[in-house]
């Protein structure tokens, strides 16, 4: 039968518990070298034996200890992973639009924000957009496209024509008359 390594190396539950306490105190760059460290010194440098143990991503501390035995430390650019945006893709895409809303856009009438209100709905822009010529396939979703307008501080509003006024004079007299 084959003895565990923490088991070979004399290492207690309690131990692990203490090692495993005191790394999480440690800050981000720092933590993945004491997590490398720790496996060097403790787990013959075996990172699938720190995952079990520890509970730490193997992957991280491979990094740690990758960086202590070269003495390099690895830069952390967190920054650059996030997914580009649609209009950062695709910028002619976005001037589509703008030249679409650019005729049906206003302005607040106090000017108090910078908001354009339009009454343009996203589908009304996926449509138009396919008009000039732009294909099904190469254009988002419209929710998408609702998410670019509001991203460019476009802002669907209700035209005012459209609202129901409502007459209450000539039911209040009509209510009078009838009662009598």
């Amino acid at each position: 039968m084959k003895t565990s390594t923490l088991v070979r190396n004399g290492v207690s539950a309690e131990l692990v518990g203490l090692i495993a306490r005191l790394v999480d105190l440690i800050s981000w760059p720092a933590r993945r070298r004491a997590m490398g460290d720790v496996t060097l010194s403790l787990l013959d440098g075996k990172h699938r034996v720190a995952e079990d143990v520890f509970g730490w991503g193997r992957s991280a501390v491979e990094v740690g200890i990758k960086e202590i035995q070269t003495g390099i430390s690895c830069v952390n650019d967190i920054s650059s992973r996030r997914k580009l945006k649609t209009e950062e893709k695709n910028p002619e895409l976005l001037a589509e639009i703008r030249a679409i809303m650019e005729p049906h856009t206003e302005t607040e009438s106090h000017l108090r924000t910078t908001l354009l209100y339009t009454n343009m709905t996203a589908q009304a822009v996926y449509d138009a957009l396919i008009e000039k010529g732009w294909t099904a396939e190469s254009l988002p979703s419209v929710r998408t496209i609702s998410n670019i307008l509001m991203r460019q501080d476009y802002r669907l509003r209700t035209v005012a024509k459209t609202k129901v006024q409502k007459k209450r004079r000539k039911l209040t007299k009509s209510l009078k008359t009838s009662g009598k």
